[in-house]
């Protein structure tokens, strides 16, 4: 040692702490002995002096070797105490060692105390240098409780050993959860054998890298970047894996919308080219039709011409409608009163559409105006009047509505034409058999019909998307089997003082308080995107994949949730059902009943109940935080 030991020594006999200087002295121990033989001497040692070895008498006449060793874990619990004494017995000793002594001597066999101390103090050093492993671990595990990827240790078996707060917060997983189960356990969906194929290469080459899609016990999906790394131990044998996870979901949904915009893009290219090829087909034959009519005078003939100029022309049309998605033609762009166009659409639908079609239209007191070509948005309107009517052939409602709306961040996300910003909203819904989820991303391209052979050109949707694209506007769709589809057409609105203070509003959105919303949807986007707008809203969220879900996360949270926002349209247990449930188990909390369409005996179900509002899907963030606001008395 460099420096003498320094020792405090609890015995009342000067004799035997001299002796004990010397028997370690001549060990070569240099030490610094400092005796006391009273509770209060040796209270005031412990608290007022540096010491690295503790030696006590266990019988002392005011004082006893217990109680001292009480105290001195108590004030220096990482120092050894080591009872040196003439009486102590195996029992006490034993019972001693158990209270946290750390050996004993008996003088009369003082020579084993040098060799009794220097173990004592390799001991001290050893747990020192845990003590400080453990401190440098806990560290580092904090640093990994606040990285927002998942951290995961898991054995060569794939069974868990560690799991962050990054972790718990990407799979909603707690430690006690999921600790000690098997990493294919994370998800709902069962991994594909590439999952085995990881695992033997990361045991083989000692890393791996690849992406995962979870279905989590909440319902909702997540895809993750993973990194897997195999850790050895001092002999290199396999130990354990290291796995990074980072959530790439919303980076995946920007990349399929991104692809998806690409492709139309690319739809529109080719279909331009084409368009062009076909012009230089259809211009000589139009030429050639005008010379073969003057001849060939004779009746038959000129119906022959007829005919032929007729599908001529429709292929022409036809050209038309390709180049307008393609690329939009372009006219001279007017301030355009969105009034005057549909006023203009209702009377067409009521004058040539089956009178089983029902027809309603709904104006803002003040629609902002737009700028664009009259013609072309009147096209627009009818192409989507006529797919609404052609959806209905036994007759139904046909409702064309015109508002104002403030686009946000929120909206913009789900569209990659979309700006944020004041838009007029048209919007033509109809009560028809609706589209096929699986088909609503094709609706838009190119000769894509779901109608019959010779009932459409699959052009209409097409030229409309390219004609609102051209004008800096964007489209959505909704539509469920069955219950009818809604086309939503957002233009840009002209500047005034009108959109100027409808946008200053907007930004000035309400917030939340720190309540709990539980939000029930079977759509994994509408749970992911709702779930991320009201958390930075100042809202906690709680979300559930369907109804029955829903049902059980109430039940367990049922004293955490102030409101609730259901989806009325979903598989197996709907809306009505759902919200029947929850009344038995929360008969006051606040529900916003959110869905596109909505039979009308559900309405009256729900107009007649309290707590209650409804909300038409795709909603805003703008109407759905105004609407909890609302309900919380802001």
């Amino acid at each position: 040692m460099t420096q003498p030991l320094r020792i405090l020594n609890l015995e009342d006999n000067k004799y035997d702490s001299e002796l004990i200087q010397q028997v370690l002295t001549e060990d070569g121990i240099a030490c610094s002995i400092v005796r006391v033989d009273s509770r209060d001497t040796f209270l005031e040692a412990l608290r007022t002096l540096a010491i690295d070895l503790i030696l006590s008498d266990y019988n002392l006449p005011s004082f006893d070797g217990l109680t001292a060793l009480s105290l001195a874990k108590e004030i220096s619990p990482h120092v050894p105490m080591i009872y040196v004494s003439g009486t102590i017995g195996e029992e006490r000793a034993i019972d001693a060692l158990k209270r946290g002594a750390t050996d004993y001597v008996l003088k009369d066999r003082i020579a084993r105390l040098p060799s009794v101390v220097r173990r004592a103090l390799r001991d001290k050093e050893e747990r020192h240098k845990q003590r400080l492993n453990e401190e440098q671990i806990r560290l580092q595990a904090e640093l990994l409780d606040i990285d927002p990827d998942g951290i995961i240790v898991m054995d060569t078996t794939g069974k868990i050993k560690f799991w962050s707060k990054g972790s718990e917060r990407l799979y909603g997983f707690s430690k006690e959860e999921i600790i000690g189960k098997r990493s294919t356990e994370l998800s709902k969906k069962d991994l594909p054998v590439q999952y085995d194929e990881a695992l033997q290469s990361v045991l083989t080459h000692g890393r791996w890298e690849g992406e995962w899609t979870h279905i989590l016990k909440d319902g909702h999906e997540l895809t993750v970047y993973s990194r897997w790394l195999l850790m050895r131990d001092d002999d290199g044998n396999p130990q354990s894996i290291y796995v990074v996870d980072s959530d790439i979901t919303e980076k995946k949904r920007l990349e399929a919308q991104f692809l998806r915009s690409q492709r139309m893009e690319s739809i529109g290219t080719l279909a331009g080219g084409i368009a062009h090829d076909l012009n230089n087909v259809l211009g000589p034959i139009m030429i050639a039709l005008q010379l073969l009519r003057k001849k060939l005078p004779l009746e038959e003939d000129q119906k022959m011409v007829n005919m032929l100029e007729a599908v001529t022309k429709r292929g022409a049309d036809m050209v038309k409608h390709i180049l307008t998605f393609a690329r939009g033609v372009e006219r001279k762009k007017i301030e355009i009163q969105p009034k005057h166009l549909v006023l203009e659409i209702e009377q067409m639908v009521r004058e040539t559409f089956p009178k089983n079609i029902d027809f309603q239209l709904k104006v803002s007191s003040q629609p902002w105006n737009t700028t664009g070509d009259p013609t072309q948005f009147n096209q627009v309107l009818l192409n989507l009047c006529v797919n609404a009517r052609d959806a209905m052939p036994s007759g139904g409602l046909l409702t064309v509505t015109i508002d104002n709306v403030v686009v946000d961040e929120h909206t913009a996300r789900f569209h990659t034409d979309a700006k944020p910003g004041p838009h007029v909203m048209f919007i033509v819904a109809d009560t028809g058999v609706g589209i096929p989820h699986h088909l609503l991303e094709k609706i838009y391209e190119p000769f894509y019909t779901t109608k019959g052979p010779g009932k459409g050109t699959g052009l209409g949707l097409s030229t409309s998307y390219g004609i609102v694209r051209s004008h800096g506007g964007f489209m959505s769709v909704y539509s469920e089997v069955g219950k009818g589809t809604e086309f939503k057409v957002y233009l840009p609105a002209v500047p005034s003082a009108a959109t100027e203070k409808a946008e200053g509003e907007s930004r000035d959105l309400p917030t939340g308080s720190g309540q709990t919303i539980l939000i029930i949807d079977d759509e994994t986007s509408i749970l992911e995107i709702t779930k991320t707008m009201l958390e930075s809203f100042n809202y906690r969220v709680l979300t559930a994949a369907d109804g029955a879900e829903g049902v059980v996360v109430t039940a367990k949270h049922s004293s955490e949730i102030n409101a609730i926002v259901c989806d009325m349209n979903m598989p197996l247990m709907d809306g009505m059902a759902t919200i029947r449930a929850i009344r038995k188990i929360l008969p006051t909390v606040k529900i916003i009943a959110a869905s596109g369409f909505l039979r009308h005996e559900h309405v009256i179900e729900l107009e007649s109940g309290e707590h209650i509002a409804f909300l038409q899907k795709p909603y805003p963030a703008e109407k759905l935080l105004t609407m909890l606001a609302e309900m919380f008395g802001k």
